[in-house]
């Protein structure tokens, strides 16, 4: 009986090992090398990104060249070795793979360089618009101060020593190859008009008038960044100027409502207003349950702050820090609603986008409506209690603070 024993352990011992042995060669079968080991560069240096890369617009603030104690490069030292680095391979789409590649690489991190974008002051002279020299000085503080308020705040809300970028980073980012241009999508913050910019600078239409509300989001002519190979992503992220857009949360949120429950909608009553009368109204009429129509801004929010939400979230009101990861991605270029045309403009000079392109004024949808205001933002808010106001700030609460915006109610703490 013992000897049987020991020979069953034997068995059991030895079919471990081989079954062991198989899926390690099954594993090193499906591994890419390129995905495994990263390509590096010469004259780049290459970490995880859980340290933040340098700032691209210190080259123009009369910064000294050196190093810094968070280990970025700084100054005209990183500008000459930005020069210098030859990039990669930028790699392309995605090529047709089975499957289990893509899973794999949805799960392997990706690594950044130190490098980041180059903007260059050199393309702001004189001869821009007859701007004064101030001028430039000034916005160019106005976004490294924007930029040291978002770090300072990554640095102390958020621990990314074990995060790392992953293609769901980035699903956000649309790309513009000719002018290396990295735009980050946040809805109700001018997004439609930016992919217009985007579609113009890419050769696909001579004008933003010419560009309807439906090419511009269901025309799919834009590229997104998620739509490369890991290579392509990584070389994008370390060498293109990556921008993104922003808007006072309270404002965002009730310009999203106006536009997507006091409007006819055939996607947003049907699947977010049928669920959000079903559970917060009560008596709800029939006629209400069946469309979907009719959502009242208070039953909104309580949608919006229940944590067993009956529907998801949604993008056009999803926090910033969600969509657009800034403590893993280390933006060259903050630009707000509040400012639109002067930041917008500011950054088409800094790529060298063509003089005559600037950024519409016109409004995308329900153009005869006035725009979301901070009056009209109150006038919704107002209709809440105190603690729903309270706890939809504590909501937005990151994005107050990453992006520096005042707290809209005197009472909120």
């Amino acid at each position: 009986m013992n000897f049987v024993k020991i020979m069953r352990l034997v068995l059991m011992f030895a079919c471990i090992v081989l079954f062991g042995t198989a899926g390690l060669v099954v594993f090193m079968h499906l591994q890419d090398p390129v995905e495994i080991i990263p390509h590096q560069t010469p004259g780049y240096h290459w970490v995880k990104f859980n340290l933040l890369p340098k700032d691209p617009l210190s080259f123009f603030m009369d910064c000294p060249p050196g190093g810094s104690q968070d280990g970025r490069v700084m100054g005209h030292k990183a500008g000459a070795l930005a020069k210098q680095a030859k990039p990669g391979p930028e790699g392309g789409h995605i090529q047709p793979r089975q499957r289990r590649r893509r899973l794999l690489i949805k799960k392997t991190p990706i690594v950044i360089a130190l490098n980041s974008s180059t903007v260059t002051l050199a393309q702001l002279g004189p001869q821009d618009a007859g701007a004064p020299v101030g001028h430039w000085h000034r916005l160019y503080q106005v976004q490294r101060e924007r930029k040291k308020i978002m770090r300072d705040t990554c640095a102390k809300y958020k621990s990314n020593s074990r995060r790392v970028i992953t293609p769901y980073h980035v699903s956000r980012i649309f790309v513009e190859d000719k002018y290396r241009v990295l735009y980050c999508e946040v809805p109700k913050a001018g997004c439609s008009n930016w992919k217009r910019v985007l579609m113009v600078l890419s050769g696909l239409a001579s004008s933003t008038r010419d560009i309807q509300h439906n090419t511009v989001h269901y025309g799919n002519t834009l590229k997104r960044l998620d739509g490369f190979d890991r290579q392509g992503i990584s070389y994008r992220l370390n060498t293109y100027t990556k921008m993104l857009f922003v808007r006072e949360p309270f404002e965002r949120l009730v310009s999203a409502f106006r536009d997507k429950f006091e409007h006819p909608n055939s996607y947003y009553h049907p699947v977010f207003g049928k669920a959000i009368l079903a559970r917060y109204r009560v008596n709800a009429t029939r006629e209400a349950l069946r469309t979907g129509s009719g959502v009242r801004f208070s039953e909104f929010i309580q949608y919006l702050l229940d944590v067993h939400r009956p529907v998801g979230m949604d993008i056009h009101w999803d926090h910033v820090n969600r969509l657009c990861s800034p403590c893993l991605i280390d933006y060259d270029f903050v630009g707000k609603f509040e400012s639109m045309e002067e930041d917008a403009n500011f950054f088409l000079r800094l790529i060298g986008a063509p003089r005559n392109l600037t950024f519409p004024r016109f409004k995308d949808r329900h153009s005869n409506e006035e725009r979301t205001t901070t009056r009209i933002a109150h006038h919704y808010f107002a209709q809440l209690s105190p603690l729903q106001r309270q706890r939809t700030y504590d909501f937005y609460y990151m994005d107050y603070l990453m992006f520096n915006y005042s707290k809209p109610f005197d009472d909120l703490y």
